[in-house]
């Protein structure tokens, strides 16, 4: 049985964390652990609240934690409930020290993270990618699920080829996680810079190696500029669709300079994101 982690801050849960990791559990017939972050920084009120009040401040101090830990128990119990209806094999970690190095470490012992483009473990939003998110997934140590802000329930897997060994690393992963219980519908989608190429990188290599993971899949060869062509392509052909891709395989001064597609997928597209890299 493969072991699936969900992460969640308990002060702002992500509901469709949650979805996601249902039907992953469900789809893949995995254990689902479910990590709340209870990291000690993570507080709803900022300083600067505690500060001005003008009664107790002790009091008021013990006031505003007691609502956060609230919060985090009503998380868990809304997941523990979700998971206990759904009818599968679940777990409950609630991890207290700060909220980066408690899910990385737990990426170690995971076969695949899913986590919300969304989260900070801050007070504040950001848009995505997040600061945590990117730090998240330059030393994450199992495949991610990003999941977007909305579900829906997935009906394929989108696999962005370029003949790069990360791509190819990265549909070994989700292969070896979903295992016969593959998706209804698998496509291998390439972009050629070339306007008349029609074949995808090392066309004989990858296709042996395609029949013998994912045999009914279909290839689809885009011409034209990568980025703005499986935008396009995303967009307009595969609403409830899985992309799979290798990324975050260049160093923290590479992607300064020029952002990785996982980056640009997470702002432009509404679609669930499978990444992993070696």
């Amino acid at each position: 049985m493969k072991k699936l982690t969900a992460a969640f801050d308990g002060l702002r849960f992500s509901e469709t964390t949650l979805q996601y990791a249902l039907f992953m559990a469900k789809k893949f017939e995995a254990h689902l652990v479910g990590v709340f972050l209870d990291d000690f920084t993570r507080h709803s009120y900022s300083v600067a609240e505690i500060t001005q009040y003008k009664g107790s401040f002790d009091a008021h101090l013990q006031t505003m934690n007691a609502k956060d830990d609230q919060a985090r128990d009503a998380s868990v119990q809304r997941f523990n409930k979700a998971c206990s209806e759904a009818g599968i094999s679940f777990s409950i970690h609630r991890d207290k020290n700060i909220a980066l190095q408690e899910l990385l470490h737990e990426s170690i012992y995971s076969d695949l993270l899913i986590i919300s483009r969304m989260e900070t473990f801050t007070r504040f939003e950001e848009q995505a990618p997040t600061r945590f998110m990117k730090d998240l997934l330059a030393d994450v140590l199992c495949p991610v699920l990003v999941v977007p802000t909305e579900y829906q329930e997935p009906q394929k897997a989108v696999m962005l080829y370029d003949g790069e060994p990360s791509s190819v690393h990265a549909v070994k992963l989700f292969s070896y996680l979903s295992g016969a219980n593959k998706m209804a519908s698998i496509e291998v989608l390439s972009v050629q810079p070339e306007e008349d190429a029609q074949h995808i990188p090392d066309q004989r290599l990858m296709k042996e190696f395609m029949n013998r993971h994912f045999p009914d899949a279909g290839y689809t060869v885009l011409n034209g500029q990568p980025v703005q062509a499986i935008i396009h392509h995303l967009a307009a052909h595969d609403p409830g669709a899985i992309v799979v891709l290798g990324a975050y395989r260049r160093g923290r001064l590479s992607r300064m300079f020029r952002p990785s597609m996982a980056d640009v997928l997470m702002k432009q597209v509404q679609t669930p994101l499978f990444i992993a890299h070696d």
